[in-house]
């Protein structure tokens, strides 16, 4: 079971490597700092503490940035940024405690890496995980978590917290409300489809 949950994760990361600035915690090769696209918060994280086979594989960060201006750069009329932060995790068994620890990670220091603020659009935090096998009351909670937030009444952009599940033993994905948006491509990474 190791060897499919450990060629899942490298599925998922090479599939993510085109869009995203990847920072490896589980020890795996991170890229050259070239090939960083846009801003790099990673090195502000401390990995969680997971027990046994469990493991934060790596922080996957996406930024956007559009804007507006009148014939010089200087003269801009209007600014917004996304941004989009991926915490991904390699457990054994999904338990529901697990992914109660993991989903507070990921949405507590997600909120802290996040560019809050004029001009913010929004920002998505996702924690998926990538297990052998999920616990039927960790599949329940991970489907109903609903975590959405906005700020200054929206004029400072939203924060919507996506979740989404790879079952390697049952080739089974799980996702909250949020996260059917990654279906498609999750289905097309690990060849569902």
């Amino acid at each position: 079971m190791e060897s499919n949950r450990t060629t899942a994760v490298e599925r998922l990361l090479s599939a993510y490597r085109r869009y995203y600035t990847i920072t490896r915690f589980d020890g795996g090769p991170n890229p050259p700092p070239e090939e960083c696209k846009g801003i790099c918060e990673a090195g502000k994280l401390t990995p969680p503490v997971l027990p046994g086979e469990h493991s934060f594989v790596a922080l996957c960060e996406y930024y956007e940035k559009a804007e507006q201006y009148f014939l010089f750069k200087s003269n801009e009329l209007w600014a917004t940024h996304q941004e989009e932060f991926i915490f991904l995790f390699s457990v054994k068994d999904l338990t529901l405690s697990l992914f109660e620890q993991c989903r507070d990670y990921a949405y507590e220091e997600g909120m802290k890496l996040a560019h809050i603020g004029p001009g913010h659009m929004y920002t998505y935090i996702t924690p998926v995980f990538v297990c052998d096998t999920a616990a039927p009351e960790a599949v329940k909670a991970l489907e109903k978590c609903k975590i959405y937030k906005s700020f200054k009444f929206s004029f400072h952009g939203w924060m919507d917290f996506h979740a989404a599940c790879y079952e390697a033993s049952q080739q089974k994905l799980h996702f909250n409300h949020s996260g059917l948006c990654m279906k498609k491509n999750l289905e097309k990474v690990f060849g569902m489809r």
